[in-house]
């Protein structure tokens, strides 16, 4: 099985429970990687090359899809707007697209350097914040969407969904010195998304794609 995950710290629970769950499988699955940022991914299931990821909730529309996703309420701290000329993020889909249904203007910045510059005291919108405004709703960034495997995946994503992930330190403080962060920020972070598609977020998204 070739799985597509998005590089960010956003999927760091998801990147430990995939390999603890791998190794408890071993005789059953095979997986390779292929981390990458969001539009990336979308291309790569798009074209084959990926059976499975996390994909931008705009281009998820006619995939096959789990109840997992990467979702927010309220504020997420790595989905801003700056101000500025308007100016999209190459490494983003769904992001862009929220800035536009939201008719704001502005820098779309997100992922890492997203988090990295608010944690730097950097200004800018949330970008779910903002649609929580509009509609009282979480938002849902990603959902994790497959192309062949599908039983395997959606059993993977169930387990997930079950399962209380606990980050090992020396984790924690390896993925936040490489975006220079504290482990502190880095957990942080995570307490702001969560990652089962429930009945909100559901509406929610649904809500966006039809605006």
């Amino acid at each position: 099985m070739l799985f597509g995950s998005i590089s960010y710290l956003n999927l760091l629970p998801f990147q430990v429970f995939l390999k603890h769950y791998i190794s408890h499988n071993a005789t059953k699955m095979s997986f390779n990687y292929k981390r990458a940022v969001p539009s990336t991914i979308n291309k790569a299931l798009k074209r084959r090359a990926i059976n499975a990821g996390f994909i931008s909730s705009v281009e998820s529309r006619k995939c096959k899809c789990t109840d997992l996703g990467i979702i927010a309420h309220k504020n997420v701290y790595s989905v801003l707007l700056l101000e500025g000329e308007n100016q999209t993020d190459p490494a983003s889909a769904t992001s862009n697209q929220l800035a536009k249904v939201l008719d704001l203007q502005g820098k779309v910045l997100i992922g890492d350097a997203a988090l990295k510059y608010y944690l730097d005291g950097g200004k800018g919108l949330d970008l779910a914040e903002e649609w929580y405004k509009k509609t009282g709703l979480p938002f849902v960034f990603a959902r994790l969407c497959y192309n062949k495997h599908g039983k395997s995946i959606e059993k993977l994503a169930k387990h997930f969904a079950k399962s209380k992930v606990k980050i090992p330190q020396y984790i924690l403080k390896r993925e936040a010195m490489k975006r220079g962060i504290t482990p502190k920020e880095l957990t942080w972070y995570l307490e702001h998304i969560y990652y089962e598609i429930d009945w909100k977020a559901k509406k929610s998204l649904k809500k966006f794609l039809s605006l």
